[in-house]
């Protein structure tokens, strides 16, 4: 069976060649692109709140990237946060931030509710504060729910995403690569992800029964099973825990035989 590889390039390449190396057709398609946000006086005043924070919450690498590229430009040291405790959303994540040399807290489930499962959130006071460094329309449930039980949220919009023109572009060519399975695979891992996938595909609905969509975590299934009900399509949905290899394996070995 095809597998879409829908991740960023800077993310995509060893997973893609894992998956080949195991004997199956890949094609790289990125759905999502990020840019950093251009600096603000927000920004400033956010990166100078920063030290009173109880934690942060890093989602991506690219939210390390370029939240340490804003810690440097506002003139916020990392000795002034050596009080922090610092969450990341999956062990790439904890990774790059211990390029830093600060160790994470990492969740079991990569999700933003396997993230507030974490003792060090579940134990939060109302009188905590929670610092977020993320990307547009990112972890916005995990904010509210802390927000809902009075806890102080530093919201950081560090990066932009959009659906990238050389996708937008090719995409006819996608279709007509489509066309030649009888049934494809895709993974989606983000909820921007899957609205990109959704416009991208919105000239060629026939072609989405035949989806087999690897989707992460509860509430992104459950976000595609609305779809399905909301828009009556038919496709074939399967929840992961994590983006590991290995358990991407194990979802496609998983899938039917003929398809």
């Amino acid at each position: 069976m095809l597998f879409i590889n829908t991740r960023p390039n800077t993310r995509a390449s060893e997973l893609s060649l894992n998956i080949q190396q195991a004997g199956f057709p890949v094609l790289d398609l990125p759905l999502l692109v990020l840019e950093p946000c251009a600096w603000s006086s927000e920004l400033q005043d956010l990166y100078q709140q920063l030290p009173r924070a109880t934690c942060i919450v890093v989602v991506s690498p690219s939210a390390v990237e370029f939240g340490m590229q804003g810690l440097k430009q506002s003139g916020v040291s990392l000795q002034a946060l050596s009080k922090v405790q610092w969450v990341a959303v999956g062990e790439k994540t904890a990774q790059a931030l211990a390029q830093y040399g600060i160790s994470s807290y990492v969740p079991k489930v990569e999700t933003s509710e396997g993230m507030l499962q974490i003792p060090l959130l579940q134990d939060l006071t109302s009188s905590a504060c929670v610092a977020f460094w993320r990307g547009q329309g990112g972890r916005q449930f995990m904010m509210e729910t802390l927000q809902q039980q009075g806890i102080s949220v530093l919201n950081f919009i560090l990066y932009q995403r959009h659906c990238p023109v050389q996708t937008i572009q090719n995409f006819d060519q996608v279709v007509v690569q489509l066309q030649q399975h009888q049934h494809y695979s895709v993974l989606i891992s983000s909820e921007a992800s899957w609205l990109n996938w959704l416009e991208l595909m919105r000239a060629h609905k026939g072609l989405l029964t035949r989806g087999h969509f690897m989707v992460l975590g509860e509430r992104l299934y459950q976000l595609l099973l609305n779809t399905q009900r909301q828009q009556r399509l038919s496709f074939h949905l399967y929840q992961l825990p994590d983006l590991n290899t290995a358990t991407i394996l194990q979802c496609l070995r998983a899938m039917p035989r003929n398809a």
